[in-house]
């Protein structure tokens, strides 16, 4: 399937010159969401995962089915003060000024295999933050699934060059 057919192109979205990929065409197309969950689980089959990290909020879209597709756990990575327990932080920049993400501090065992799971990655930020967070607690960083890349904005670069990087889509 060509799923950059069924990714929608919004010109000037969220401000002129930008051109928006917007995914909620694939969400709404069922053919396509379960495309694209069974191809990330055949293409993370063989990494040993024990857990999918998947950021707030869209990692949590994709994340979670594919938790379930390949019978692993699933650990929303939230945006300060949204987790109860004891967590883990990692402040990143982003355009204008700064975010941060957490994780709970009991998310997974020391030792566990991580897979972070996003639906785009631009300039790595929010991605390699969430690799921060894995390495806080002690587990091993076993992946990266994407469903789109922006491949002039180079986020590759701000990941760690020993682990693997799938992404379905470049543009």
């Amino acid at each position: 399937m060509d799923l950059k057919s069924v990714i929608r192109d919004i010109p000037d979205f969220p401000k002129p010159g930008i051109l928006f990929r917007d995914i909620t065409t694939l969400l709404g197309n069922p053919q396509a969401l379960r495309y694209t969950i069974d191809i990330l689980a055949d293409k993370c089959a063989d990494m040993g995962v024990d857990y999918i990290a998947g950021m707030e909020s869209r990692g949590f879209i994709f994340g979670t089915p594919l938790a379930y597709k390949m019978g692993v756990g699933f650990v929303p990575v939230r945006k300060r003060g949204k987790l109860p327990a004891a967590v883990y932080g990692v402040d990143y920049a982003l355009e204008y000024g700064t975010d941060r993400l957490e994780v709970h501090q009991d998310a997974w065992a020391p030792g566990s295999r991580v897979l972070i799971v996003d639906d785009l990655i631009a300039t790595g930020g929010t991605a390699a933050a969430t690799a921060q967070l894995v390495a806080q607690t002690g587990s091993h960083l076993v992946g990266f699934a994407f469903i789109v890349e922006l491949v002039d904005l180079n986020g590759r670069q701000n990941l760690p060059a020993d682990v693997p990087i799938i992404s379905l889509v470049q543009y």
